[in-house]
């Protein structure tokens, strides 16, 4: 016969990643700005979006990174132009997909420090941190 405590585990529900943790820090954070969170962790085909928020009339996609260690800015680099290619594919699509071409837009990145054991992380915002490549596909 299965322990009582057995089943008590496998009912928890499973660590947050330091991730995870950081893009929920990040989403209350925003709030507090004034951004009206919109969707958050949202896969598609073509990657992940991390936040996509509203500010006033401008669609924001937010890329949070967060480390265990290291400089803000250490964490704000990981978003390289392979990256930034991405994450404007998968916002396209996200963009096609609920008829919202017509919108203003911008991409955000939030970095954080959070070292083991603090409260609160270190964070570093960068609004419109990278324009899109190719904005002929982008924007009419």
């Amino acid at each position: 016969m299965a322990s009582l405590t057995g089943w008590i585990e496998w009912l928890r529900p499973a660590p947050r990643s330091l991730g995870q943790r950081g893009e929920q820090y990040v989403a209350r954070w925003l709030k507090r700005q004034g951004y009206k969170i919109v969707a958050g962790g949202k896969r598609t085909r073509y990657g992940e979006l991390d936040i996509v928020a509203v500010l006033g009339e401008t669609i924001v996609f937010v890329e949070v990174k967060t480390r265990a260690a290291h400089e803000l800015s250490d964490a704000a680099a990981a978003v390289d132009e392979e990256k930034q290619r991405r994450l404007v594919r998968t916002a396209l699509a996200f963009l096609k997909q609920h008829g919202l071409l017509e919108y203003p837009v911008r991409f955000d990145v939030v970095a954080l420090v959070w070292p083991d054991g603090a409260r609160q992380p270190q964070l570093m915002h960068i609004p419109n941190a990278f324009e899109p490549q190719d904005k002929g596909q982008f924007f009419s």
